[in-house]
């Protein structure tokens, strides 16, 4: 594949086109762009450069060309951009669905520029696998069309894409499997209190078919209804609704707590803490809770260390599986994408935000890591900003510029706060933004972006699209707030890709495995998730993508050194001065 020449400047107009290509795919399937192997077909060389380097840049990995390498495997590929004539894709499908490992699903992205790339009538009749991606079964019923050039069907299609998020979740699959042979979670109640959308409603079913009785609530911001009532059917009771008031909520969040679970799955702990607070006689009937967020973790460890703790906490964020994944890949690719996506469905030309432009990124955390890794892959100039010394100088040796945010804010022409702290962008950063500067939130704690403060000294709200207000801020240049400071990806999309949920939740069942065998001998504490639950859920992952790493414990390699046998003491005497006496 050509690559664009690193000295050359690249076209606006053919970025803008990539990044629209990119962004469209993975909202219409909500899947990862990291790590999985893709083949550009055809194509104008500068246009396919510049997608390969896009992809490359966010994580995706080339897969070899048979047309250049007669030994490559055609089969070897996740993905095909197709740029070219019509007849070449359709050789292209042919090639890669040939041979095709069952249930190892193949894209096909129409991302031709100017003209369709991809004949979906040449494949005969397709179904609806959810809206925005066609199923071509008469070819392969791992085989999925998505056209970047047409809008996706304006339905819920709950079923559908519940259906879609299952068939790429393997790995939670699995892990829920071996607790239904083992019949571990009969009897147990769990209530899961996550984003509720198709990725969540695959884990409550798989728990629900792991014999477990599951009880669903989510806050009214995180909840879509359709997904809720599929849920319904199938028997599991939902306290949710998008058109909740603040008390409603309340109501409903106690209402799942009355149900008497055993084991709560929270993200932000909301729900822990509500049950500290308003139901404590629950505390000893529960073998404990699993958290999943950061965020979610700090008030529990401050409770924790007071001693008000009640339950063991699985930290779930702290999996290895999980924040190097979720928190990187998933947050990064998610919140970036979304905010871009609200930006193009504006009306107002003036708000459209540049490719190539400032970017700064308030926290370098993992979260942090991800998005300033997504901006720079869509051509931004990232700053960093970051009052953790050793975290600003990560950043600096990532190749990112480093400032106070304050000053790195006054040239901006988007802003992220990947804190996950309150008053990150406090009135004095949003002051400081320059005219038109977008301010999103790549974390998820209620006032991240300080909107109270600023209303408080007069600042003015003005709705110019879905999601998406100007801020008129006294003493200050006009803002344009996404969603109002929440959690872009999460409250204006529909989460992070089904992938990377997929590693998440299979920590979160194997922290319920964690509470089910042994939540009475736990500590009342935030406790640490068994890492073998990292082992095994990287290990399946790894499968699931394709590649697969030597057996646990010694190496089939022989060049790798071998483990200290569990039964000898390691040498410690140093030989460095002849051997020791």
């Amino acid at each position: 594949m050509p690559r664009a020449d690193p000295t050359a400047r690249v076209d606006p107009a053919v970025l803008a086109w990539a990044s629209a290509a990119v962004r469209h795919t993975a909202r219409v399937t909500n899947m990862l762009i990291a790590a999985r192997r893709f083949r550009i077909v055809g194509g104008d060389a500068r246009d396919a450069a510049v997608l390969h380097d896009l992809l490359v840049g966010l994580g995706a990995r080339p897969a070899e060309d048979p047309a250049a390498d007669p030994a490559a495997d055609p089969a070897a590929v996740d993905q095909l951009w197709c740029l070219g004539t019509p007849e070449e894709s359709v050789l292209a499908v042919e090639q890669a669905a040939a041979d095709r490992p069952r249930g190892s699903t193949l894209l096909v992205v129409d991302a031709g520029r100017h003209v369709p790339a991809v004949d979906e009538d040449a494949f005969g009749p397709t179904t609806l696998a959810r809206p925005g991606v066609l199923g071509v079964p008469t070819t392969s019923d791992d085989v999925f069309l998505v056209s970047t050039g047409r809008s996706a069907e304006d339905v819920p299609a709950a079923e559908a894409r519940i259906r879609w998020a299952r068939r790429s979740m393997p790995v939670a699959r699995a892990v829920a499997d071996e607790l239904r042979q083992g019949s571990l979670l009969r009897g147990t109640r769990i209530g899961v209190s996550l984003f509720l959308e198709p990725k969540t409603a695959v884990l409550a079913l798989l728990l629900q078919d792991a014999g477990a009785e599951v009880v669903v609530y989510a806050h009214a911001d995180e909840a879509d209804d359709a997904v809720a009532d599929v849920l319904r059917r199938t028997g599991i009771p939902v306290h949710a609704s998008s058109t909740a008031t603040v008390p409603e909520q309340r109501d409903l969040a106690l209402a799942m707590l009355d149900t008497r679970p055993h084991v709560l799955i929270d993200d932000g702990s909301h729900v822990i803490r509500l049950v500290h607070q308003d139901r404590p006689d629950l505390l000893p009937t529960m073998l404990g809770a699993a958290e999943e967020t950061t965020s979610g973790l700090r008030p529990l460890r401050v409770m924790a260390s007071r001693g008000q703790l009640g339950i063991p906490v699985v930290a779930v964020n702290d999996a290895r599986t999980k924040t190097f994944f979720d928190n990187r890949y998933g947050t990064g690719q998610s919140t970036v994408f979304a905010a871009l996506d609200l930006l193009d469905g504006l009306d107002d030309p003036s708000a459209v935000l540049r490719l190539g432009g400032s970017a700064v990124v308030a926290g370098f955390g993992h979260v942090g890591e991800g998005v300033a890794l997504v901006l720079r892959a869509l051509g931004f100039r990232v700053t960093v900003a970051d009052p953790d010394p050793v975290r600003a100088l990560q950043a600096l040796f990532a190749g990112y510029a480093v400032a106070p945010l304050t000053e790195a804010v006054r040239t901006a022409d988007l802003v992220m706060s990947a804190s996950g702290a309150p008053d990150t962008i406090s009135l004095a950063v949003l002051r400081a933004c320059a005219a038109g500067t977008v301010v999103a939130v790549a974390g998820g704690v209620d006032q991240e972006v300080a909107v109270d403060d600023a209303l408080a000294a007069g600042a003015v709200r003005t709705t110019i699209g879905r999601k998406v207000e100007r801020l008129s801020v006294p003493d200050g240049s006009d803002v344009l707030l996404l969603d109002g400071g929440g959690c872009i990806n999460i409250t204006a999309a529909e989460g992070n890709p089904i992938e990377i949920m997929d590693l998440s939740f299979a920590a979160q069942l194997g922290a319920v495995r964690m509470l089910v065998e042994r939540g009475d001998e736990l500590e009342r504490a935030v406790v640490p998730i068994d890492p073998e639950v990292d082992a095994v859920t990287a290990r399946a992952a790894l499968a699931a993508f394709g590649t697969v790493v030597g057996p646990p414990g010694r190496s089939a390699d022989t060049t790798w050194p071998a483990a200290q046998p569990a039964d000898r003491e390691p040498d410690v005497r140093t030989r460095r001065f002849g051997d020791p006496a």
